[in-house]
């Protein structure tokens, strides 16, 4: 079955340039030219990916963003024209996965959707850090009892912290595992999902006991 992915973009030229670059790529592509109609198909259709432009009229790529995470863990790469840092933060702190700038080129577009839906066979025991029970085969996380709702790129992430309980795992070591791409030294990606997993596990977020910053090299849990 190909993968659906669902592309967000204002722009009919950029649609259908994608369009046909994802299609030879192997992958089922619906277009919504607007946050409002992407929210309704999203609402009644299954996809495995979202492309979102950040710019759209009427419902920002923002709303449709934060939208979709509030209503699960649908993997989500926003598509923008804009470069500064703020602008790429933002989208990843409304809940995305992933992230790419315009121009954009086809076959690297694919490979971050391929990256982002790839997932490591995950082993059959149960982990446990702290409060923390992560299942692995289940994909789902208790604290205290309680479920934790993680996105799927944060468990991977605390997956793969869980995994080296004690030991340091670099950035770039994180952003190869859990991303499977070179970002080049762009850690803003792997700083903003490090800060949503910590609001979701931490009992203080700003003052965190389990997820810990090695400062110039990366994040160890504490075992």
């Amino acid at each position: 079955m190909c993968t659906r992915v669902l592309l967000v973009d204002d722009d009919e030229r950029i649609r259908r340039a994608l369009c046909l670059a994802l299609g030879d790529e192997g992958f089922a592509v619906e277009e919504a030219a607007s946050g409002e109609v992407a929210l309704r198909r999203l609402g009644s259709e299954p996809f495995d990916v979202v492309l979102v432009d950040l710019t759209l009229p009427g419902v920002d790529g923002l709303e449709v963003v934060r939208a979709l995470r509030s209503r699960g863990d649908v993997p989500i790469i926003v598509v923008t024209a804009r470069t500064d840092a703020r602008d790429v933060v933002a989208g990843l702190e409304a809940g995305a996965d992933d992230y790419v700038t315009k121009p954009l080129v086809g076959s690297v577009l694919a490979a971050r959707i391929r990256a982002l839906l790839r997932r490591r066979g995950p082993g059959r025991d149960t982990v446990r850090v702290g409060d923390l029970e992560i299942r692995p085969q289940e994909g789902v996380v208790h604290r205290a009892g309680e479920r934790v709702h993680l996105t799927r790129t944060e468990f991977r992430l605390l997956l793969e912290l869980a995994g080296a309980a004690g030991r340091i795992v670099t950035r770039e070591q994180l952003l190869q595992r859990v991303w499977g791409y070179d970002y080049f030294g762009d850690t803003r990606l792997l700083d903003v999902h490090i800060r949503r997993l910590r609001r979701k596990v931490e009992t203080n977020p700003d003052d965190p006991a389990l997820v810990l910053t090695v400062r110039g090299t990366g994040y160890r849990i504490r075992s």
